[in-house]
């Protein structure tokens, strides 16, 4: 049987993976809208019959091949960053803990939370970094 691995995160890593937390879901999401579309580029009359750049692949289809194959790396990335939080989730307790994380979690900035959770900024950046030592320890 295999124990499953976590990663050992810093505080300051775990913060910002919470912070980045929602843009990371939604370019995972266009990403893989953008993976299972495939390449359309191709070339036609006069440009199909020019030189290509020197060093490069002139091909267009092989570069939006090498171009998505990032992608696909920078995906698992992401997922990876995004489980780690979601595995830690669970460690947070207290009700104004587990609401600030999840707006958070949603992209709200703290600003937002602390208007409306009628707290001042230092409030709720407190309270976030209380989120990260329960979700650390």
């Amino acid at each position: 049987m295999l124990k499953e691995r976590t990663l050992t995160i810093t505080p300051d890593a775990l913060d910002s993976m919470i912070t980045d937390y929602h843009w990371m879901v939604n370019a995972i999401k266009e990403m893989r809208a953008e993976m299972v579309i495939g390449a359309k580029t191709a070339q036609y009359g006069i440009e199909a019959t020019l030189s290509k750049a020197a060093g490069g692949v002139g091909d267009p289809i092989m570069q939006e091949a090498i171009r998505r194959s990032k992608n696909i790396k920078r995906v698992a990335e992401y997922e990876k960053k995004l489980l780690e939080v979601q595995k830690l989730i669970e460690r947070v307790a207290g009700d104004r803990e587990v609401q600030v994380l999840n707006w958070m979690l949603d992209g709200k900035s703290q600003r937002w939370i602390g208007q409306h959770m009628a707290l001042s900024a230092t409030s709720i950046k407190r309270i976030k970094d209380n989120i990260v030592k329960q979700m650390i320890a």
